[in-house]
């Protein structure tokens, strides 16, 4: 009898297990379905069906990390960032160097303002481990990065995370032309330059690529090299007005520096005349404060020393005397700096001096 009832007591045992694991499948069944279900709306990004689903999908299986995971996604989808947010925290803790879920957070931290927690997680996320199907998304977290260190106007540290990005995508040109235009915008011209020129080699007629390598090479100081990508940025997109400007004006740089190799004495002097009659009239339209304090006593104001240097300003008298023309250009820089901080960034001619200015003042 003691035996009859252990062999039935075993039996039960193992139906109850046997119905509690095929209760179990069922209930994990059902969960995957409408997990699966959830993936199909989420990714046809219908966030409403798609939180739905997760919730119903949770029911068969509470703590499943991509049930809850998927759930904030959507719940982001929806802009219920407050809910999502729950849900993060939580997975967070479970697994604080998963991916998705850092940069989830960051998002979050970014709309909100929150821009030091946001950046946190976006470096959490750009160095997590990511499956092999999702690198893409450590590159969008990067970008996001950058984009949100730009508009903070971090720019040493968004110029260390281009430069990072710009080995990863290797010869990409598509990518290479974004990151270029990011350098521009970290005011960082040499790499922007560099990143321009790799897109360029696989596609060496892309407009945009073009113009940008012009942009940089503008903002370098290397005209001759910006007006040949410039040109051919207009010749592939006749409408790029910025470029055009650009060209303009880095033509007027070549054609209106005195102290380029291989000017001839006569164009020199003849160019110096030139430019010393643009900065008098730049003098006319620009209104300068008096220069007389009572510490330094008076002063002669660029007026002054323009019209008592005007009458040897001529070709002639550059001939007798070469040395006026670095006094000349001299005082031509310093009129076209100081109206320029007065009178704010001028135009045209006024324009090309003051970059011919800048692009000599270190070595003068």
């Amino acid at each position: 009898m003691l035996g009859m009832l252990t062999m039935l007591a075993v039996i039960l045992i193992l139906a109850v297990t046997g119905l509690s694991r095929a209760y179990r499948a069922q209930q994990q069944g059902l969960g995957a379905r409408w997990y699966n279900r959830g993936l199909a709306d989420l990714s046809a990004k219908h966030f409403d069906a798609a939180v739905t689903d997760f919730r119903a999908a949770l029911l068969y299986s509470r703590d499943d990390f991509a049930y809850q995971l998927n759930l904030a996604e959507a719940l982001i989808g929806q802009g219920h960032w407050a809910q999502a947010y729950a849900y993060l925290v939580n997975l967070w803790d479970r697994e604080p160097d998963n991916g998705v879920v850092n940069l989830e957070l960051a998002r979050i931290k970014a709309q909100r303002g929150e821009n030091d927690d946001a950046i946190r997680y976006y470096n959490n996320a750009v160095y997590a481990v990511w499956p092999r199907d999702q690198e893409g998304r450590r590159r969008d977290a990067r970008l996001e990065l950058i984009e949100l260190l730009l508009r903070t106007h971090a720019t040493a540290q968004a110029q260390g995370q281009l430069i990072a990005l710009a080995e990863r995508v290797g010869q990409d040109p598509a990518q290479q032309e974004h990151i270029g235009e990011l350098f521009l915008r970290a005011d960082d011209s040499e790499h922007a330059l560099a990143s321009f020129t790799t897109s360029l080699k696989t596609d060496r007629h892309n407009a945009e690529a073009l113009a940008g390598a012009g942009r940089a090479a503008f903002e370098l100081g290397r005209y001759r090299l910006a007006e040949r990508y410039l040109e051919a940025a207009i010749a592939a997109n006749p409408n790029d007005t910025a470029s055009a400007e650009h060209l303009k004006t880095a033509q007027l740089v070549l054609r209106m520096d005195p102290f380029q190799r291989q000017v001839s004495a006569a164009r020199r002097n003849r160019i110096v005349v030139d430019a010393f009659t643009t900065a008098g009239e730049r003098l006319k339209t620009c209104s300068m404060p008096p220069v007389n304090s009572a510490d330094a006593g008076p002063k002669a104001s660029l007026s002054d020393e323009w019209a008592r240097l005007k009458p040897q300003v001529t070709e002639h008298g550059l001939r007798r005397n070469p040395d006026l023309v670095d006094i000349a250009m001299d005082l031509v820089f310093r009129i076209e700096r100081e109206t320029s901080i007065v009178c704010g960034t001028p135009t045209g001619t006024d324009l090309a001096l003051l970059m011919i200015s800048k692009l000599h003042e270190e070595v003068r």
